[in-house]
């Protein structure tokens, strides 16, 4: 396994790095605000150290005031408290109704259900008029994603990406959060004549079929199936509902795996694993009873999982662990990995650059330490769930090796300290094959750079370890829901 796991790492051992983290991220975001212009767009990535727009799906807007909202979260500064509400209130409207995307999850619950979580929590006032707007556009949102459904030949289906009705794309397994949120505020979407369509169970069987058909588990499915790996595409026939192959929109190719797609994946199955614990198990069953019949030859295999409690549950924890091993086995000894498993040029590269410390500045690929912030939550999130079912070895391996990508990226070269850079966490990588990254002079590669995701999940990650190592309570998605 390259990734060389730290075992000694806990929460608390981060805090110096943590504290440091925040006290930038302030200076950041201070000067996001000051620079940034509505009629320009929503920044998404850096060029030069500044954020900039790219007109192609609007999917970052809340990870922009997100991060705001997480940094009041973590300091209590509330001059932030006003730049993420404020800007909520303002700009983020149009993404609740926004029925031209599948990232209701990233903009929404980043907003809106943070803001709610914070006032269950009591860190802002309770204000009823306020709280019932935040909660009425979870509901929305929640069921405009849902409603974003391509029917499949076995009458399960899935939320299709941007692209339209043929494609499921990773990325939304953990944008998914939106439909688990409305329906535990006991939202549904209604349909033609009428009818009520579950979001649990849209959520369910958008889960079950994203493992499904994205998630590689070495069983010889086709002639490049290596357990764990990821396509980041999967193209069907609208027509008949019946599955064409897979594809790759950010990666290299539909047979290598684009590692931000992959961390998508370890980070959102295993939120779901701690969300659909919290749902009655009836419930569970009941919305899973149609798309887990074809996994019915594995339900009866040992699972990583001690005590699993429901079919799904066997399911998601083997597509979570998969991807968190393929990840893991497929980064550097730090845990960073290259923008891609399978890029073009990583032959290049010494043989041995996976049992060393990645180099972003190398001359050949792009590491991504966005993808790296995303799977270093998922890998701690994994690790907590196992432990908690009773796998306490391979619960502390995984939640050892996300202390350990964590104890990397709030570092250098990844933590940013100039003051003329707005982003937080360098060297991320946004369109590879498109050739959106800047690429400095004298430079082959991009490097060097931010995106809004990366700051984003880095700040999520931190909010999460400074909670553990303050013995406060677990930050998760659904925390903005009544107990």
């Amino acid at each position: 396994m390259p990734t060389k796991i730290n075992p000694t790492l806990t929460a608390q051992k981060l805090l110096p790095k943590i504290t440091r983290l925040f006290e930038l991220s302030a200076e950041k975001i201070l000067a996001i605000e000051k620079s940034w212009k509505p009629e320009n767009g929503t920044p998404v990535f850096t060029v030069k150290g500044k954020y900039t727009s790219r007109g192609w799906t609007e999917w970052t807007q809340g990870f922009h005031f997100g991060s705001a909202i997480l940094q009041f979260d973590a300091t209590g500064d509330e001059r932030f408290l006003r730049i993420g509400r404020e800007g909520t209130r303002r700009h983020m409207a149009s993404h609740v109704s926004h029925t031209g995307v599948h990232d209701h999850g990233f903009n929404n619950v980043s907003t809106y259900g943070n803001l709610l979580r914070l006032m269950r929590e009591g860190r802002i006032p309770q204000d009823d008029r306020e709280q019932d707007f935040y909660e009425l556009a979870l509901k929305v949102s929640g069921a405009v994603q849902a409603a974003r459904w391509t029917k499949l030949a076995d009458g399960t289906g899935f939320i299709h990406s941007f692209n339209g009705a043929h494609s499921l794309f990773v990325d939304t397994i953990r944008s998914c959060r939106s439909l688990a949120v409305a329906h535990q505020l006991g939202h549904t979407l209604m349909g033609e004549q009428d009818a009520k369509i579950s979001l649990l169970q849209r959520l369910v069987e958008h889960a079950l079929n994203t493992a499904r058909y994205n998630i590689y588990f070495g069983e010889g499915r086709d002639a490049y199936d290596v357990r764990g790996r990821t396509a980041h595409e999967a193209v069907f026939n609208v027509a008949s509902g019946v599955f064409r192959c897979p594809n790759s929109q950010q990666g290299y190719a539909p047979f290598s795996t684009w590692t931000r797609g992959l961390a998508w994946a370890v980070c959102g199955f295993a939120e779901e694993l701690e969300f659909f614990g919290t749902v009655p198990r009836e419930h569970v069953d009941s919305a899973s009873a149609r798309a887990v019949r074809p996994w019915q030859s594995w339900l009866s295999k040992p699972v990583r999982a001690a005590r699993p409690s429901t079919q799904l549950e066997v399911v998601l924890v083997e597509a979570a662990t998969a991807t968190a091993d393929f990840y893991l086995a497929n980064s550097c000894a730090d845990g960073i990995p290259m923008w891609d498993t399978g890029a073009p040029n990583l032959h290049r590269l010494p043989a041995n650059y996976l049992s060393k410390p990645a180099d972003p500045l190398n001359a050949q690929e792009p590491v991504d330490s966005s993808a790296a912030a995303i799977a270093a939550q998922g890998l701690i999130r994994l690790g907590s769930y196992l432990a908690a079912k009773g796998d306490q070895k391979n619960g502390a391996r995984y939640r050892q090796a996300g202390l350990t990508v964590a104890d990397t990226l709030f570092s250098g070269p990844y933590l940013s300290t100039s003051a003329k850079h707005q982003g937080l966490i360098l060297h991320s990588v946004y369109h590879r094959p498109n050739g959106w990254d800047y690429i400095a002079p004298g430079q082959k590669v991009p490097n060097g750079e931010s995106s809004m995701w990366g700051d984003y999940h880095a700040r999520e990650l931190a909010i999460m370890l400074l909670r553990e190592a303050r013995g406060e309570k677990c930050l998760t998605f659904f925390g903005c829901l009544p107990e």
